[in-house]
């Protein structure tokens, strides 16, 4: 079989393309601050609600509802209307969220509320790694991708930091007064609108995907867009663009289909990466790393410190990702990533599963434990951000062929979302039986992710859009 062909040296305007995937990648930031959001807010709900264990799980992961319902549907609609139109979308949905999550009036229309705000990180899930990976040369695909998952992390550390000054600032207690007669967890939520409008604002200043203009027609709008971005002839890469597109209907999610338990096996490798991502646990990290450290002795003061400087570990070391993801490979960072978190989670489950218990059922930390669980937390954190944090969202924005790339993108990240949804819901429940035992089943998901990868999971640095399906055709 030919070898499969990698990107020229053809010339591109750095500044440019890294300005555009920056303002795509602001959908990143919303998603990562209002997936965290709640982290701070979560004690104040349970006090003004009433809310048990189930009852606060499903308010912090109803959204992620909303997110794999809003991810599925996007793909369609970004084929119909254009990445650009429905990046807006995602704005006005983080809107309408952060107003009402922070004046609901009991606890099912905050629900909703949660469910809106879910929609809205769905559709920047689906929307920023596609636009990203439609305007960046090949050559610096990964890092621009990274961005992505960049700004997420931004988003969760800028949460915690706004959670924590307002916490402050309100005397200590989310349930304090503070600006206008409003509670400081109210202002949590509100502060999400400024990045909200920052977002729409960027988006209307830049130009749509020129795949997609490609794909409705509008090969001269697709030349001129691609004119702002290389710094040679462009008609060599729309002829490319056309010729990987292939076909003369609109795509759509039967494309999908396969022999392969009703899918492709390149859809179904991007299900399960993206169910791995999840199934190691991370997010129960983000969204009760403030419950479990109040859970092993922590004040609610200590917990929120904690956490930040476990959110600022997450940026450092996305950080170290987006330098290596274009020179190491995408499959070597999360092979080390998943060798990295076996250990790490496995450590944790052994200080929560020894420790001994108080007359809550909860592990209590002497001064020992603490400092290693503390260090194994970070770590865990650190291996994630620097590899499967990043890297699955460059891997989803770019392993699928141009004809199906929407709605196979569509499908990776609502399987995502619903497998955040399962570690988020179970958790609490999970958590409240055995700390250890919840960390022992993401430390089996740590070891099943690594012969997967190994596995499944081809090389894509260096490769252009356009030759993603033969590359495809090397898979067994």
């Amino acid at each position: 079989m030919a070898p499969i062909p990698q990107a020229t040296g053809e010339g591109y305007r750095t500044g440019r393309v890294v300005r555009l995937a920056s303002t795509a990648a602001l959908g990143g930031f919303l998603f990562g601050y209002d997936s965290a959001v709640i982290n701070g807010a979560a004690t104040a709900l349970k006090d003004i609600f009433g809310l048990g264990g189930f009852q606060i799980g499903l308010v912090v992961s109803i959204a992620l509802i909303g997110s794999a319902i809003g991810a599925w549907f996007t793909g369609s609609l970004a084929d119909r209307f254009g990445r650009k139109k429905v990046m807006l979308v995602a704005a006005a949905l983080f809107l309408v969220a952060a107003i009402g999550q922070a004046f609901p009036l009991g606890v099912y229309d905050l629900c909703l509320w949660r469910f809106i705000g879910g929609a809205g990180i769905g559709v920047a899930s689906v929307t920023a790694p596609m636009y990203i990976a439609e305007i960046a040369p090949a050559q610096i695909r990964g890092r621009m991708g990274s961005l992505q998952q960049f700004a997420v992390v931004i988003g969760i550390f800028a949460t915690g930091l706004v959670n924590f000054m307002v916490l402050n600032a309100a005397g200590g207690k989310a349930r304090n007064e503070w600006l206008l007669g409003l509670e400081a967890w109210q202002w949590m939520f509100l502060t999400m609108l400024i990045p909200a409008v920052v977002f729409a604002l960027l988006v209307l200043r830049i130009p749509e995907s020129p795949r997609y203009l490609v794909s409705i027609g509008k090969t001269a709008e697709a030349a001129e867009v691609l004119s702002t971005i290389y710094t040679v002839d462009v008609t060599p890469i729309v002829d490319d663009i056309k010729q990987s597109l292939q076909g003369d209907h609109k795509p759509r999610m039967s494309d999908l289909r396969g022999k392969a338990f009703g899918l492709m096996p390149i859809v179904w490798i991007g299900i399960l990466l993206s169910a791995f991502q999840q199934f190691v646990g991370i997010n129960a990290v983000f969204y009760y790393s403030n419950s479990i450290w109040e859970a092993v002795g922590f004040s609610e003061a200590q917990a929120f410190e904690t956490s930040l400087i476990t959110t600022g570990v997450n940026v450092a070391f996305t950080i170290v990702a987006i330098a290596l993801v274009d020179r190491v490979g995408r499959k070597p960072l999360l092979l080390v990533g998943s060798s990295g978190m076996v250990v790490t989670l496995a450590t944790l489950t052994f200080i929560f599963g020894t420790a001994p218990i108080d007359a809550e059922g909860q592990p209590v930390l002497t001064d020992g434990p603490n400092i290693v669980a503390m260090i194994a937390f970070n770590l865990y954190v650190a291996f994630f951000a620097a590899t499967w944090g990043p890297v699955v969202w460059v891997l989803l924005g770019e392993m699928f062929p141009n004809r199906i790339r929407a709605a196979a993108l569509a499908v990776a990240a609502s399987a995502q979302w619903v497998a955040n949804f399962i570690v988020s819901t179970t958790f609490p429940g999970l958590a409240g039986i055995s700390l250890g035992l919840a960390y022992g089943i993401f430390t089996v998901f740590a070891i099943l992710s690594i012969p997967f990868v190994a596995r499944y999971i081809r090389e894509t640095k260096g490769v252009s859009l356009e030759a993603m399906g033969q590359l495809e055709g090397t898979r067994t």
